[in-house]
């Protein structure tokens, strides 16, 4: 098989390529704009060219209609969404993150739009690469199989991200397209069509086809496609069939590079090294596949860190001039209480006042360390920023709380190198932090969940897995500390611990039933992915339920309880909101693909329950 050299598998790489297949108003009609030949493509250099646009599509940006609201961390649909982050700014900038954050989002948003857009082009692209593999000349049956493992992993991918936001999008394969924009998701009896086999399939061909290791950092293998289909399984409730994917993940799985070889995947030893953009922290043993950035690169202002996410700085000073977005909730900051021993508490009592960080009586007990590498909080050293000034740093405090998002952002020491040079206006915030789409602490925490869930439960297995990303988060140059800060390391030398913190591995023998472990799981989630983009999508598949633990409803009084304690904190951005059970769970389908797709006068494309 030859070489494929994926160099380039960065934003705004393959501007060129891109053009080709820029999209029109209709996601189905993705008709082909640049001056190309297709001919010219139908080569292993053209068909590999269209694959690199493929990943290139994988931070959400550089595609039709892509934005904020197609950012590939999710930071709008699966955290300030949920119970982890406020909007950030003022009530009056980006207002059309505010429903999606109240759970009333109406058809015709800005955000939603964005994302189903950009979705369906990254899609096409996909779909590009196995119709021009198939009429392209000089390719081995070896490199067709490699193109189409890769390009259906992607497509699967996209599809999940479409899934989870809209519950019942239409799945677009290669025969989709001008010649026959039909894509419907409802059968002909009018009742919609699951797409969760389609995707299943596409990476079920990615499982039996990529190899173990590839030529690239950022390029997917074996175990990526293993990890992303043990978390579909995991979504519709196959827990024995997830269970046997992370399994082979967990003890066989390599990183893509060295290729040959690999390298078995582990736990970084510091937990916050998985946000640092230093090349050589990116790509690390924990990461088992990520959205690759970097900055300077000739590829444009807005190649670095998906410009998507440069909303989501301090405001007013330290790394970035703008636009205190993506504030961390003060629910999740005090989810960060541990008690005497260090374990977390699962009793829910992390609610109740004192608050963390608070300006007039402030929590004075233990916290697991992880809340210092998650959120910025006053009189904290803000990696080497200096100590976090406070509700300085805070664009409105009434409506956006006292904290910093801190996991996308680049040490002062890197500025210039690993942050955006150039002229554009939002230079300061993009940097070449890549966005992880799954680390092994993920896989280790949804393996612990099938352990439980599963048809033979094994709860010793299940502690040892959480322990391990409890004995991680306890590592001691993970604390945040009065010494200098190592911008190559992304850790404190010497000083004093900035906290009381406190965290410790669960006591052998913790896991007593299934319902303590799941607990113990859900919380240890929510402290690990925090800020990541995960937390309402797990909601939504603990809304369900299952016989052991969390009992149906779960989201909605999880989510109902939050909004209550907000509510006092934040009226302006939480008085008042309810959760609805079976409509909140999604956001609707954007009216103009629905007005478009039924013009013909036959229903194809049918909005989703509630909307």
């Amino acid at each position: 098989m030859k070489r494929i050299n994926y160099k380039w598998i960065i934003p705004g790489s393959l501007a060129l390529i891109a053009l080709l297949f820029a999209c029109g108003k209709n996601f189905l009609n993705k008709q082909p704009i640049g001056v190309l030949n297709p001919s010219i493509l139908a080569n292993a250099a053209g068909v590999q060219g269209i694959l690199i646009g493929a990943y290139a599509a994988l931070d959400g940006q550089g595609l039709y209609n892509s934005g904020w609201g197609s950012a590939a961390d999710n930071w709008v649909y699966g955290s300030v969404a949920a119970d982890e982050a406020y909007k950030g700014s003022t009530t009056n900038d980006q207002q059309d993150i505010i429903p999606i954050m109240q759970w009333n989002a109406l058809n015709n948003n800005s955000y939603l739009s964005q994302k189903w857009d950009a979705m369906y082009d990254a899609i096409q692209r996909c779909n590009a690469v196995i119709r021009t593999m198939r009429v392209a000349t000089g390719l081995a049956a070896a490199d067709t199989i490699e193109f189409k493992a890769e390009a259906l992993f992607l497509r699967a991918f996209f599809h999940f991200e479409l899934r989870k936001i809209f519950h019942y999008p239409p799945y677009v394969d290669e025969t989709v397209g001008v010649a026959n924009p039909n894509a419907p998701n409802i059968d002909a009896s009018g009742n919609y069509i699951e797409i969760w086999p389609m995707i299943e399939a596409d990476f079920q061909y990615a499982v039996s086809n990529l190899p173990t290791t590839q030529a690239n950092k950022g390029q997917a293998n074996k175990y990526a496609a293993e990890s992303f289909l043990g978390k579909v399984y995991l979504y519709e409730g196959k827990y024995d069939q997830a269970l046997t994917l992370f399994e082979d993940v967990i003890h066989n799985g390599v990183t893509p590079t060295p290729q040959g070889t690999g390298t078995p995947y582990a736990l970084q030893t510091n937990f916050q090294n998985n946000f640092n953009p230093d090349p050589t922290a990116k790509n690390s043993p924990e990461s088992i596949f990520a959205a690759q950035m970097s900055v300077n690169d000739g590829s444009g202002p807005a190649g670095g860190k998906a410009y998507g996410d440069n909303l989501n700085f301090p405001y007013g000073g330290g790394p970035g001039a703008c636009c205190g977005f993506f504030n961390p909730q003060q629910d999740l900051v005090d989810a960060f209480k541990t008690d005497a021993g260090g374990l977390p508490l699962l009793d829910g009592s992390w609610q109740a006042a004192p608050h963390v960080s608070d300006p007039t009586t402030p929590y004075a007990g233990n916290l697991d360390p992880r809340v210092d590498w998650t959120a910025g909080r006053a009189g904290i050293p803000y990696l080497d920023w200096g100590p976090h000034p406070g509700d300085v740093w805070i664009r409105s405090p009434a409506d956006d709380g006292h904290f910093s998002p801190k996991k996308n952002v680049y040490a002062k020491a890197q500025q210039g190198k690993l942050s955006d040079v150039s002229t554009n206006w939002a230079n300061v915030e993009l940097d070449a932090n890549n966005v992880n789409l799954m680390r092994l602490s993920d896989v280790l925490l949804m393996d612990a969940e099938c352990q439980v869930l599963g048809s033979t439960p094994n709860l010793v297995q299940a502690e040892a897995y959480v322990n391990m990303v409890r004995t991680r988060a306890g590592s001691a140059t993970g604390m945040v500390t009065s010494g200098g800060f190592n911008a190559g390391s992304w850790t404190y030398s010497g000083g004093t611990p900035s906290d009381k913190y406190s965290v410790s591995p669960y006591p052998g023998g913790y896991f007593t039933d299934g319902t303590t472990a799941m607990k113990a799981i859900i919380m240890e989630r929510r402290l690990e992915l925090g800020m990541e983009g995960h937390r309402f999508f797990d909601l939504v598949r603990w809304q369900v339920g299952n016989p052991i633990y969390p009992a149906a409803g779960y989201m909605t009084t999880t989510l109902n309880q939050m909004a209550s304690v907000e509510g006092v904190l934040h009226p302006a951005q939480y008085a008042g909101i309810t959760f609805t059970a079976g409509k909140s769970e999604y956001n609707p389908i954007p009216i103009d693909q629905i007005d478009q797709e039924n013009s013909g006068g036959k229903v194809v494309l049918k909005q989703i329950p509630g909307y």
